[in-house]
């Protein structure tokens, strides 16, 4: 297909192929810069990290595990995936970003390859870039969170679709897409929402919609479909069941697993929500301000689609129809993140597509795109000025608890961020604004891979007090953990120390009441790790080792000598334990 762009300005194609591998390389460079620099830092990456090491350690691919407890919050792929990732690389250090790496840039080719097939070259690199340097979308890429791989296996989803609907008949990518949709079910379990683009295209079906492709309803290909959804579903689903409630019957765990993860953290956590409630608006902000420079598009695009929806052009309508739908579906839940809705994004993109060219030849779009670049640039500045005159004092207290130290590198880094920001703005102008949203958010991924993964990962990931701790220990002696956080049984595990624990859920003093009967049959050998916390009244805090602070607790590790005689640890230890720390919240 001739690129319509290309030829009318005379440009030869393979100048196409420069700015298409150009694009990726920046992309690369955005996304991946500062892998290697970090361990996984809470709430999310630790837990998935540490699941996908047990699976390597044990062999349970079926049931993911943290700790001794199963963990049955999400499906099992994204874990796979950071495990086979390890053992491409050889260290979670470069390996449990990768997933969300290869997500990303997976997302980016699929909407610039259909934006580009269905209009022009031009449109989808402009599709593809705008997603790109979307905060939401850069952020949950540049973590190892599991949204970023979901909205991969959606956007693919809803692409093959979309290819088989509107450029078909593409019975391949039909499958494809089914595939994809039943590999987000066992990613994070909404990836049946792809299938929501059949309502929009039986619509403009039986409407007469222009741009739609010649594919016959009662062609027998269409129930090949539903199979592809369903084969990695059943693949995973009917071997789990059996070994849940047949091989490891005896074991209620196993069949408490099964039932959360088909219907708890599916149907309930939909209808019952226990976390993250919102009014029915939370999305409208997060639309506004996460999606942007995205969102500050739609002023100008609505009126173009207005037209376009009563033009009858499908190429419009079903992409947009799948964005209204996913965002209804979780508004009408009452538990909503701004992550929920974030797959929404390359569709909105590609409805995009076609009239970002003539939108970013507006000067009224450029003034408002610079304007955005330099308030965020002058905001970033403000902030590191405020925290150098120590006026920002909850931010001071922040970047002092995170640095154990002086919080001077951060500020410093914030700093060179806001002014490096301010100074690309005015040197770009508006003339030169789409430059300059390829030099900021570089400046400032670039800086925080660079500079910010180093200076807070001993704090966030744990590291430093973990390994004080492993120090404190001599070799061979087993450690158990007591209210204990992901990263720590991470890390120490990642030092190579035996470690005990007694479950992620069991309530605090039962945890310690455990481990102080364990530590009691060899008092010589035998240590626990806990935080400030839990030690009063049974252990002594005097005669225990401060090892350090790290995610919001003062953590401790102490020998049989810490321990008052005969002491049995209250309940009241319990108190506050979901309160300023929830172990799922992140989810």
């Amino acid at each position: 297909m001739t690129d319509p762009v290309s030829r009318s300005r005379g440009r030869p194609r393979d100048d196409a192929r420069v700015e298409v591998l150009l694009f990726f390389a920046f992309a690369l460079l955005l996304l991946g810069i500062g892998i290697g620099l970090r361990d996984p830092w809470p709430a999310d990456e630790p837990r998935f990290a540490l699941a996908a090491r047990e699976m390597l350690a044990g062999g349970q691919w079926l049931f993911p595990h943290r700790g001794v407890e199963l963990y049955s919050d999400k499906p099992p792929l994204f874990m796979w995936l950071e495990a086979v990732a390890y053992l491409v690389t050889g260290g979670w250090r470069g390996a449990f970003l990768l997933p969300s790496l290869a997500a990303g840039l997976g997302t980016l080719a699929l909407v610039y390859g259909f934006a580009r097939r269905t209009w022009n070259h031009r449109a989808g690199l402009l599709a593809a870039g705008t997603v790109l340097v979307s905060f939401g979308f850069t952020f949950q890429t540049r973590t190892a969170h599991i949204d970023a791989v979901e909205v991969f296996w959606l956007t693919l989803a809803c692409v093959g679709l979309l290819r088989h609907f509107l450029t078909g008949p593409a019975w391949w990518w039909y499958l494809a897409g089914c595939l994809a949709a039943g590999l987000g079910v066992i990613t994070k379990g909404v990836g049946v929402l792809a299938l929501l683009l059949f309502v929009p295209y039986v619509f403009a079906r039986t409407r007469g919609w222009r741009h739609l492709a010649p594919v016959r309803a009662g062609d027998g290909r269409w129930w090949l479909g539903p199979a592809a959804f369903l084969f990695p579903v059943l693949a995973w689903a009917l071997p789990m069941l059996w070994f849940a409630l047949r091989v490891h019957a005896g074991d209620p765990a196993y069949a408490h697993y099964a039932h959360d993860i088909l219907l708890g953290q599916t149907v309930s956590r939909y209808a019952e929500p226990a976390h993250h409630l919102h009014a029915w608006w939370f999305y409208l902000p997060v639309i506004a301000f996460e999606w942007l420079p995205l969102s500050l598009a739609l002023p100008w695009a609505i009126p173009a689609w207005v037209r376009d929806l009563r033009g009858g052009d499908a190429r419009i309508l079903l992409p947009l129809a799948w964005v209204v739908l996913v965002v209804l579906f979780f508004t009408l839940s009452g538990g909503k993140r701004d992550v929920y809705i974030l797959p929404a994004l390359p569709l909105t993109a590609i409805a995009l597509a076609p009239l970002l060219p003539d939108i970013v030849r507006r000067a009224s779009f450029r003034w408002a795109l610079w304007l955005l670049a330099l308030l965020l640039a002058a905001a970033i500045l403000l902030a590191g000025i405020g925290m150098r005159q120590g006026r920002l004092h909850a931010l001071d207290r922040l970047a002092a608890t995170a640095l154990g130290a002086s919080p001077a590198p951060l500020i410093a880094m914030i700093l060179g961020i806001g002014a490096a920001g301010v100074l690309i703005a005015l040197i770009a102008r508006p003339r030169f604004v789409l430059a300059a949203w390829i030099a900021f958010p570089l400046v400032l991924w670039g800086a925080w891979g660079l500079v910010g993964y180093p200076l807070l990962n001993g704090y966030s990931s744990a590291r430093g007090v973990m390994a004080r701790t492993a120090g404190l220990v001599p070799p061979g002696d087993p450690i158990a953990l007591v209210a204990w956080k992901e990263q720590n049984l991470l890390m120490l595990d990642a030092l190579g120390r035996t470690t005990v624990d007694y479950g992620f859920h069991l309530p605090w003093h039962l945890q310690l009441q455990r481990a102080l009967a364990w530590q009691a049959r060899d008092p010589a050998h035998r240590w626990i790790f806990a935080p400030g916390d839990v030690l009063s009244p049974c252990v002594r805090a005097d005669r225990a080792f401060h090892v350090g602070r790290a995610n919001r607790s003062e953590w401790y590790l102490f020998g049989r000598d810490a321990v008052v005689a005969g002491c049995t640890p209250p309940a009241a230890i319990d108190r506050g334990q979901f309160g300023a720390y929830d172990p799922d919240a992140g989810e």
